[in-house]
């Protein structure tokens, strides 16, 4: 058996990896904050947001922005005004677009390469606690079925307001933008969907150009 002396090593070590695995969890909390926006709609929080472009692109769900404009508090407390350019209700995505020069986007990262049990990071504003933090594990990676069911889903405790807010790995990536909570898990469309939509979009307006 081992002895006392073993024991206390033993427990010291895994105590220090613990401080480690909180330190680092705390600035991937920190990083996202600093990407992650609060949706005004109808004068009242409804949402998060993902800045996704230097160029002022932010992403959202389709159900947080339903209007054609909507506001954006950036995490120095600026208030903007936020125009919907697109959304697909399918996708649960919207587009806005922000006047602003000065918007960090988010590092992301394709999905598809997480595996169950894999730790995800969520921030978001929850029952309107401003930039609160969830740690949760992958249940299932996503799929090549369409919707809901092919996206990526998470053992995580998520609640309204955490719409449209980050999904990201303990690296502080953002791998899905949360959208709903089915069965007592977090479901986020996974970055390549995402990713999928504002080239779309991109494409649209860049067409629409051409032809005027």
């Amino acid at each position: 058996m081992p002895g006392a002396e073993s024991i206390f090593h033993g427990a010291e070590s895994i105590l220090h990896a613990a401080v480690g695995v909180e330190a680092a969890l705390a600035e991937v909390a920190e990083r996202l904050g600093r990407v992650t926006l609060q949706v005004v709609a109808g004068g009242r929080s409804a949402g998060a947001g993902v800045i996704w472009l230097r160029s002022g692109a932010v992403i959202t769900n389709a159900h947080v922005a339903a209007g054609p404009h909507a506001e954006v508090v950036l995490p120095d407390g600026r208030a903007l005004p936020a125009l919907v350019t697109a959304r697909d209700p399918r996708r649960d995505l919207a587009l806005l677009a922000v006047t602003t020069e000065d918007l960090e986007p988010a590092l992301r990262v394709d999905a598809r390469g997480l595996r169950a049990g894999e730790l995800v990071v969520a921030l978001g504003h929850p029952l309107g606690v401003a930039y609160a933090a969830a740690l949760g594990v992958v249940h299932r990676a996503p799929t090549g079925a369409r919707g809901p069911a092919g996206w990526l889903h998470a053992d995580i405790l998520l609640a309204p307001g955490n719409s449209g807010g980050p999904l990201a790995d303990t690296q502080g990536r953002v791998v899905g933008i949360n959208a709903m909570i089915v069965g007592g898990l977090g479901i986020a469309v996974p970055t390549h969907v995402v990713e999928a939509f504002v080239r779309e979009v991109e494409a649209a307006r860049r067409g629409g150009a051409r032809a005027a």
